[in-house]
């Protein structure tokens, strides 16, 4: 079981977030205005060196993804994702909640600042 029971329920706060299950994947899906801001999933025996550990994919800025890996040796480059701007964070590493928490925060911001703005007024209550 990943000790951080709180992030499926802190995903689900942030305005618009939804939650679905993609069954050709096996991940369940978080998503805004019906693009993707994180995923959780857990990769089977055939993907070396992920050891059947869950994990859940965030969105980041490249340059700081690069700084969480470096920091964190329980961050990655995005499982099946564009690993430049994607970081895979295990879920029974040492990631301290705060960050894994500041993590999901850039990653859902960084998806809703690209929804044409209607959209972002409609879900955000108004937030620009």
């Amino acid at each position: 079981m990943n000790r951080y029971q709180w992030l499926e329920e802190t995903l689900l706060k942030m305005p618009g977030a939804e939650r679905d299950y993609k069954e050709e994947w096996g991940w369940f899906r978080y998503r805004v205005g019906g693009k993707m801001f994180a995923a959780t999933c857990r990769p089977g025996p055939q993907y070396k060196g992920y050891d059947c550990r869950e994990l859940i994919n965030l969105k980041c800025e490249p340059r700081l993804a690069e700084l969480f890996r470096k920091e964190y040796p329980d961050v990655i480059p995005g499982f099946y994702c564009d690993k430049r701007c994607w970081n895979s964070v295990f879920l029974d590493g040492e990631v301290p909640d705060e960050v894994l928490r500041d993590m999901c925060r850039m990653s859902y911001e960084l998806v809703f600042g690209k929804l044409p703005k209607k959209v972002r007024i409609e879900l955000g209550e108004g937030r620009k």
